[in-house]
C-alpha cells in the first residue's frame, strides 16, 4: 500500500496494489476510484484536499492501525 500527497495538485492518492489499472470512475465530486481487471478497487484519488478540511497539515499525516 502507497500514499502520496502532492501538495503542488492539492490531491492524496492512496495505491492499494500494483495490479494494472484498467479503469477508473469519479464517484463523489472530486474522489475517483481505479480498478482493476477483476473490477476491484485499486486505487482512491481525492482532489481539492485543502477544502475538504481547513485544518489539513499534510505535513503531518498520522496513519492508525488497528
Amino acid at each position: 500500500m502507497k500514499l502520496h500527497v502532492d501538495k503542488e495538485a492539492d490531491a492524496l492518492y492512496l495505491r492499494l496494489d500494483d495490479s494494472a489499472i484498467i479503469g477508473s470512475e469519479e464517484v463523489s465530486p472530486g474522489v475517483v476510484l481505479d480498478y482493476n481487471q477483476a473490477k476491484e478497487v485499486v486505487g482512491v484519488e481525492m482532489l481539492h484536499l485543502s477544502k475538504r478540511s481547513f485544518n489539513l497539515n499534510l505535513s503531518a499525516l498520522q496513519f492508525e492501525v488497528a
